[in-house]
């Protein structure tokens, strides 16, 4: 354990706090936990390259920390009325989906890659920047002007378009390595 897998923990423990948070209608807080919750994500890994602390540990970890803080805050800000239910269900059905696809590969013995698609990365921003923008309309007046009406409808356009776009994508890269490969022993 280092310290680059300590943020990367602190993360973690930051997703009940702010499904708590949000639960308790303490958006503005919600905010600042999400905000330095993203920030340490990239502090983790810049410290596990910058002075070789990179593990398997946090290599495993730090991806089902990201992942556990979008998918709570989504499914807790739809919980709350803050984000559509069908957008909820959207992003949270695409996550299983390539969660699902993965464990039958596994399961399967096929070897398969599951290296991340710039479309996903753009979605993952897209998801980021909702999520932000649903909980800075509390935190401040100025992110209030730019989070409310059109600027939140274009980024729920946004998630929709590049969840879609990146669930499809992974769809037929999964379907065309499954047929090109033949199971393990």
């Amino acid at each position: 354990m280092n310290i680059a897998n300590f943020i990367t923990l602190g993360r973690l423990f930051a997703v009940p706090v702010t499904i708590w948070l949000i639960l308790g209608d303490r958006l503005a807080v919600a905010f600042w936990v999400f905000v330095i919750a993203g920030i340490s994500d990239a502090l983790d890994g810049w410290v596990a390259k910058r002075y070789n602390l990179v593990t398997e540990l946090g290599s495993t970890l730090d991806p089902v920390a990201d992942k556990a803080l979008l998918v709570a805050v989504y499914v807790t800000l739809g919980s709350a009325g803050h984000l559509p239910d069908w957008l909820v269900i959207l992003v949270v059905f695409r996550d299983f989906a390539i969660l699902g696809g993965a464990l039958l590969a596994r399961t399967l013995r096929l070897e398969v890659q599951f290296e991340p698609m710039r479309i996903s990365k753009i979605n993952t921003v897209a998801q980021i920047a909702l999520a932000a923008a649903v909980l800075g309309q509390y935190a401040s007046a100025f992110l209030q002007t730019w989070t409310t009406g059109i600027g939140t409808w274009l980024l729920m356009a946004l998630v929709t378009i590049t969840t879609l776009w990146s669930g499809t994508s992974y769809l037929i890269r999964f379907s065309e390595q499954a047929r090109s490969t033949k199971p393990g022993a």
